[in-house]
């Protein structure tokens, strides 16, 4: 068990190709399942796609035991929130095995997307276009996981009930239109907890939104941290930092 433990803390945590390629891996898995989330919305509920949710639900299952299996103090993961979201996803992909539907949990996947430490800084070594606009990704990441989550709840509490939800595009139109504060009319929420439903997008993607243009317009300034006062964020050209004034050695890719 102890030598089990320590190939896979090899795998998620190590520095080696094989590590990368596996995290890299995990990061595809997470997209390939949004992508069959969103798909399967507009299909029934047949054996097979019943039987995809099943086969992603162990995938996930093993992946969450695993880097619980790894940490040093396992309980303190039950601090985060991304590890409730994964119980949630597991209790949603393996729904169909005790007969319960709670498809809408399955988005919460969606908030494991970016938030490893080591693959951020593989994708930092790895792409310069990420390393450059590596801000705008993230921000861009948080916005489009809010609204797949925000829509994927429209969706299971209002669909049946509400008319003007048909199917995950209505859904995803209500989100975008509310985010956006634009508000057509013409899909509404029904009831006290559609109209809470639409406060949260509302604030929470306004916020997350303002957030995305603030990092779109403000003027580029390369990431590296000081010596000595540790500011993180420099004008591409500057030799000194402007904080304490101490020299800096930024590396460029020799581009002007």
């Amino acid at each position: 068990m102890p030598h089990l433990t320590e190939r896979l803390r090899a795998l998620y945590e190590g520095d080696t190709d094989r590590a990368h390629r596996f995290r890299y891996g995990l990061l595809a898995f997470d997209l390939a399942t949004l992508l069959f989330i969103i798909v399967s919305s507009f299909m029934p509920r047949e054996p097979l796609v019943e039987g995809v949710d099943v086969l992603i639900g162990a995938a996930v299952t093993a992946d969450f035991l695993s880097r619980l299996a790894i940490c040093a103090r396992p309980g303190r993961e039950f601090l985060r929130p991304t590890t409730w979201a994964d119980l949630a996803a597991i209790a949603s992909f393996l729904a169909p095995i005790v007969g319960e539907g709670a498809g809408f949990l399955r988005i919460l996947r969606t908030l494991r997307l970016l938030r490893t430490y080591q693959l951020l800084d593989r994708l930092r070594a790895d792409f310069p276009f990420f390393r450059r606009n590596e801000e705008v990704i993230i921000a861009a990441v948080n916005l489009a996981v809010f609204v797949f989550v925000m829509t994927g709840i429209v969706f299971a509490t209002q669909h049946g009930r509400n008319p003007a939800i048909g199917n995950y595009v209505d859904a995803l139109y209500f989100t975008v239109t509310s985010l956006t504060t634009t508000g057509y009319g013409d899909v509404t929420l029904h009831g006290t907890g559609g109209r809470l439903v639409s406060v949260v997008v509302m604030i929470c993607g306004v916020t997350l939104f303002l957030r995305l243009a603030q990092v779109l317009f403000r003027p580029y300034k390369v990431r590296f941290p000081c010596p000595t006062c540790g500011l993180q964020r420099h004008e591409t050209d500057a030799v000194h930092c402007k904080a304490c004034g101490t020299g800096l050695n930024i590396p460029d890719e020799g581009a002007y």
